[in-house]
């Protein structure tokens, strides 16, 4: 057999030879190049994006009230002022040139911020616990990484022939970014420590593709893949598709959330004890104290800065000895912040 991957007709006969031609769309099924999300919108970046009423952090005085864009006289000089209402009624005045020392309250789904009082003590209060809290996180980081970076890891093999038949199987042509990263998370398997990797990319740009094959490289090494989604929707979504994609090979991927029933939890929780479950997709579930695993491999983490502080401290204990892949949908400046903090 001649194996010819141009653009020929399927099942082209050379007569004088007698030899079948055979493309590689008879074989592997036709690529389908997929269309590029259209870009997002801008960030907040500008004061005129400001509703009044919306809560503002001033980073001086705290939590108030945005109450509009206000003309004011001074000294005979004309400017215009971003008015802040605390508490009481207590107003200031901040010139449009001091923008960059607000910033838009952010919180939980319907959660409302305690307004702070002009000249009071509150927001230094806030401040201060959050630089005590914020130099505990860095100690612990710290002691992580020195962990991670004195352990000797696992370096796995390339996988051979069956990797190379089981990306060919990948209905999509990769663009060259996905090619990169998923050479560079290869890189990191195969080498002698530890991987913390952060792939980031809008939707629809082929991360978890990436986390499947690496999941699929683990799990040729005998090792096993735990995949950590901070929704029960999202843990279904990836279940079914790393079933999909691994439906032709010896697999076993299974779900785990608190929504399954207790059977089919104590029968996913005895697989991932014994080994017989190599990839498990799951929620905040997996960070309980009854998960065991017989030989954790590789953690592969969608959208960590979802989780809560008592998560992460969970996910910190995984992370020490294990590779970890980290996938990010959220706007890159702030994804990348929160890699660098």
């Amino acid at each position: 057999m001649i194996l010819f991957t141009g653009h020929l007709a399927e099942g082209f006969l050379w007569p004088e030879n007698f030899q079948w031609w055979i493309s590689d769309s008879e074989i592997f099924g036709r690529k389908v190049r997929k269309a590029s999300p259209k870009p997002v919108g801008e960030v907040f970046s500008s004061f005129d994006q400001m509703k009044e009423g919306d809560f503002v952090v001033h980073q001086d005085h705290g939590v108030g009230h945005y109450r509009g864009l206000i003309p004011l006289s001074i000294q005979g000089v004309q400017n215009d002022f971003l008015l802040i209402e605390y508490f009481g009624g207590d107003r200031l005045y901040v010139p449009v040139h001091q923008l960059s020392r607000l910033y838009r309250y952010a919180s939980q789904e319907g959660a409302h911020p305690v307004i702070d009082r002009l000249g009071g003590t509150s927001w230094q209060k806030v401040q201060e616990r959050v630089r005590r809290a914020a130099r505990k996180l860095a100690r612990e980081l710290l002691q992580l990484q020195a962990v991670r970076n004195a352990s000797q890891g696992f370096a796995y093999s390339s996988g051979g022939d069956l990797m190379e038949e089981f990306e060919a199987t990948f209905p999509f042509e990769e663009t060259d970014d996905q090619l990169t990263t998923i050479g560079e998370v290869f890189s990191d398997m195969e080498g002698g420590k530890p991987m913390d990797r952060l792939v980031c990319g809008d939707v629809g740009y082929g991360k978890t593709e990436v986390a499947i094959r690496a999941a699929f490289k683990a799990v040729l090494d005998h090792r096993q893949v735990a995949v950590l989604v901070p929704t029960t929707v999202l843990a279904f979504q990836h279940a079914e598709t790393f079933k999909k994609r691994l439906a032709d090979y010896a697999v076993r991927v299974e779900m785990l959330s608190r929504f399954q029933s207790a059977k089919e939890q104590v029968a996913v929780l005895k697989g991932m004890a014994d080994g017989t479950v190599d990839i498990v997709v799951g929620t905040h579930r997996l960070l309980s104290k009854d998960i065991i695993f017989a030989d954790l491999g590789l953690l592969v983490i969608d959208e960590e800065h979802r989780f809560g502080v008592a998560q992460k401290e969970k996910i910190k204990k995984l992370r020490a000895t294990v590779d970890v892949l980290t996938l990010s949908a959220t706007p890159i400046p702030r994804t990348l912040n929160f890699a660098m903090t």
